[in-house]
C-alpha cells in the first residue's frame, strides 16, 4: 500500500471515529428533556434544570477542553471525555435507585447531569474541528459535518422515543427507576465507545501553541468568529427549547390542563422533530459541496421563522391526527394533536443545519487558532442550557405556545448572522 492509500485509510477511520463520537453527544443530551417531565412532577421549577445542569458544564469546560486538545491531542481527549460519559451516566443510574420525593436524589441526578455535560462538551470540541480539517474546510468540511450530524439525529430520534416509551404516563409515583434500562444502556455504550477510540489510530492535525491566552486573542480577534459565537449560543437554545417546550406542552396532565398527559406520546412526537433533523442534515450532507454555508443558514432561519409565528397564531382547536411511531413494539399509533404541533416539528429541517454551518461559517480562515475557537464556541453552548430554562419560566406566566416568541427572537438575530454578521473581515 503507497503512502497516499494509507494517508486515504487513515483519514477515513478517523471521520469514522469522529462520527461515532459524534452520535453519542446527542445520546446523553437528549435525555435530559425526557427526564424532566419525570422531576417537573415532584418540583415545578425542575422541568429544565436538568437540562441546564447538562448544559452549564460548558460554561466551565468550553476552553479547557481546547487547550486539553493542544496539550494531549484529539484522541485523548476523546477518551477522557468517553471516561467522564461512563461516570457521569453511573451517578445518574444511583439517583434511580433513591428515594424519588426526596431532594437529594434530585441532586444526586444533577451532579451525574453536570458531569456528562463535561463528557458532550469535550466530544464536541474534539469532533467538529476534526470532522472540519479532514474535510479540508469551506463547503466539504461543513459536508463531512453534516454527514456526522445525521448520525448525531440519528440518536437523537431514538433517545426521547425511548425514554419516553419507558416512562409511559406521567403522575408523581413516576421515577427514573422506568428508566434504568436506558441508563444501563447508556453505560455499556459509553464503555464500548472507549474500546473502540482506544484502538482507532487518529492522525492528529496542526493546533496552535500551548499558550491559552495568545490562542485565544488570536480566535478572538476575526469578527465574524465574535458574532458566531453569540450565534451558537442562541442556536443551541433554539434547537434545545423548541422540542423541550414542547415536550412539557404535550405530557402535562390533562387533569391540570395538558393536551396529552403521555410522555410516551410527547417523546415520540419530539422523536419526530429529531428525525427531521437527520433528514434535513442528510440532504445537507449531499448539497453543502454546492450550496453555500451561508445560503443555507439563511434559508433554514427564515423558514424556521416563518413556521413558529404561523404555530404561534394558529388556534388550539384546530387538531390534526399524528401517526406516532412506537418503537418499542415496532408499531405505528394517532395521537391527535393541535395542527400548531406539525409547524413546531417541523422546524427540525431547519435547526439540522444550523450547527453544522454556523461552526463553518465562524471558523472560516482561523487556521491554527481552530482548536482555540472551537472551545469558544463550546464555552457558549451553555445557551441551550440557560435559554430554554427562560422559556419554561416563560412558559409558566404567558403559556407554553407563546414562549416560543423568544425562539423567534434567537432566530432572527441567527438571521442577521446570516446575511450580514458572517461575512469575513479581512485584519489588515
Amino acid at each position: 500500500m503507497t503512502n497516499t492509500q494509507e494517508k486515504k485509510s487513515g483519514a477515513l477511520v478517523a471521520i469514522i471515529a469522529m462520527m461515532f463520537l459524534f452520535a453519542m453527544i446527542s445520546f446523553v443530551t437528549n435525555m435530559a428533556a425526557p427526564f424532566g417531565t419525570i422531576w417537573k412532577q415532584q418540583y415545578d421549577w425542575a422541568g429544565m434544570v436538568g437540562n441546564l445542569a447538562n448544559f452549564a458544564a460548558y460554561l466551565f469546560m468550553g476552553i479547557p477542553a481546547g487547550i486539553l486538545i493542544t496539550k494531549i491531542g484529539y484522541k485523548k481527549t476523546g477518551l477522557v471525555a468517553l471516561a467522564l460519559g461512563f461516570i457521569g451516566i453511573g451517578v445518574q443510574y444511583i439517583s434511580s435507585t433513591l428515594e424519588v420525593s426526596e431532594i437529594g436524589t434530585y441532586v444526586v441526578y444533577l451532579l451525574g447531569a453536570f458531569i456528562c455535560g463535561f463528557c458532550v462538551c469535550i466530544l464536541n470540541t474534539v469532533v467538529n474541528p476534526m470532522l472540519n480539517l479532514l474535510g479540508g474546510g469551506g463547503n466539504k468540511g461543513n459536508q463531512l459535518i453534516q454527514t456526522g450530524g445525521s448520525l448525531n439525529s440519528l440518536a437523537a430520534t431514538l433517545t426521547p422515543m425511548l425514554a419516553g416509551s419507558m416512562i409511559g404516563e406521567i403522575t408523581k409515583e413516576t421515577s427514573l427507576v422506568n428508566v434504568q434500562p436506558l441508563l444501563l444502556i447508556a453505560l455499556g455504550i459509553f464503555a464500548a465507545s472507549f474500546v473502540i477510540i482506544f484502538f482507532t489510530n487518529i492522525e492528529e492535525p496542526e493546533t496552535e501553541s500551548s499558550d491559552v491566552l495568545e490562542g485565544i486573542k488570536g480566535a478572538i480577534s476575526y469578527r465574524h468568529l465574535v458574532l458566531g459565537i453569540i450565534a451558537i449560543f442562541f442556536y443551541v437554545g433554539v434547537e434545545v427549547g423548541i422540542p423541550g417546550q414542547l415536550l412539557f406542552y404535550l405530557s402535562e396532565p390533562i387533569s391540570e390542563g395538558g393536551v396529552l398527559g403521555s410522555a410516551a406520546i410527547a417523546g415520540a412526537i419530539a422523536g419526530i422533530y429529531w428525525l427531521l433533523m437527520l433528514v434535513g442534515r442528510f440532504t445537507s450532507a449531499f448539497i453543502s459541496g454546492k450550496v453555500s454555508s451561508r445560503t443555507q443558514l439563511t434559508s433554514v432561519s427564515l423558514f424556521a421563522i416563518i413556521l413558529l409565528i404561523v404555530a404561534i397564531v394558529l388556534p388550539e382547536a384546530n387538531k390534526i391526527n399524528l401517526p406516532i411511531p412506537d418503537i418499542m413494539h415496532f408499531d405505528i399509533n394517532y395521537a391527535e394533536v393541535p395542527v400548531k404541533v406539525l409547524f413546531i416539528i417541523l422546524c427540525g429541517l431547519c435547526t439540522s443545519v444550523m450547527w453544522g454551518v454556523i461552526f463553518n461559517l465562524a471558523t472560516e480562515g482561523l487556521g491554527k487558532y481552530t482548536a482555540s475557537a472551537s472551545g469558544l464556541f463550546m464555552t457558549m453552548v451553555i445557551g441551550g442550557g440557560i435559554m430554554p430554562l427562560i422559556q419554561n419560566l416563560a412558559a409558566e406566566n404567558i403559556g407554553d405556545i407563546n414562549s416560543y416568541w423568544i425562539v423567534v427572537a434567537m432566530l432572527a438575530y441567527i438571521l442577521f448572522y446570516a446575511v450580514s454578521g458572517s461575512k469575513v473581515v479581512s485584519k489588515e
